[in-house]
């Protein structure tokens, strides 16, 4: 008899771990009633719960990534984006988990694989507000230089707008990433085609440039030229009357006119 009491224990034992749930670290859970009512309070991580009667429902409250992809704000420069792709962070305190499920409206919570991200489509609809805002400051090809900057506005925006929801105790945004941030087609390719432009007046200055310097180098060799000519021709006559003085040279000495001829020693 004792032998069939000890193996109800234990049947009865697994049964009840069966029927319990635990609170894993990084979460806290709500009991939610037969009766579908919310109850006040958080269980905490690391408890078992049964869930024989009513539910026990787990929300992630550490660091929860919202992912916000394939967005396509308009920059400053009237363009939209081709794609731009983000990331939040954020933190709920456990302690205000409950009163958030209950009070607030169904549709900003969000659910994945059975687990409750209370605010979570909140948090994706502020977030995008403030990408779309912060797109607005800057023109298409300067946002990835920009993504410091960005970042941080949006972070600001999301903040500022819990403040005045009275949620800034309750919700914190502890991060902000631009993963991807792409310009459209037609803005790549007009820069493509400014850029291809300036290198073509490069070139083009360049060879105006060299055409110039090769211009004033042949000035400078012609002007070179004639002054060399001029000196030999000047050295040669002085040369010439030299050997006369001296007897050493036989002169012709054609008149203007061509009409004399006279041989001299």
């Amino acid at each position: 008899m004792n032998r069939f009491v000890k193996v109800g224990f234990v049947l009865a034992a697994v049964a009840m771990t069966a029927a319990c749930t635990r609170i894993e670290t990084g979460e806290v859970g709500v009991r939610v009633g037969f009766d579908k009512q919310v109850q006040p309070g958080e269980l905490l991580p690391g408890s078992f719960n049964q869930v024989l009667i009513g539910e026990v429902l787990t929300f992630p409250v550490k660091d929860v990534n919202v992912t916000l992809n394939d967005m396509t704000p308009v920059a400053a420069d009237n363009s939209t984006m081709k794609d731009f792709d983000a990331v939040v962070v954020y933190n709920i305190n456990p302690q205000q988990v409950a009163e958030l499920y209950s009070t607030k409206n169904k549709a900003f919570h969000a659910e994945f694989k059975g687990d409750t991200f209370v605010m979570y489509n909140y948090i994706v609809q502020n977030a995008r507000n403030a990408i779309y805002k912060a797109a607005r400051k800057y023109e298409a090809l300067d946002m990835a230089d920009k993504r410091n900057d960005m970042e941080k506005f949006i972070q600001d925006e999301i903040t500022r707008n819990l403040a005045e929801e009275k949620l800034d105790g309750t919700i914190t945004i502890n991060q902000v990433m631009v993963r991807n941030v792409v310009p459209s087609d037609t803005v790549v390719e007009s820069a493509n085609a400014l850029v291809r432009s300036k290198n073509e007046l490069k070139q083009k200055e360049v060879e105006v440039k060299t055409a110039e310097a090769e211009s004033r180098r042949m000035a400078a060799l012609a002007n070179n030229s004639s002054s060399s000519i001029a000196f030999m021709q000047a050295q040669a006559m002085l040369n010439i009357s030299e050997g006369i003085k001296n007897g050493r040279v036989q002169t012709i000495v054609v008149p203007s006119n061509f009409n004399a001829l006279m041989m001299n020693k």
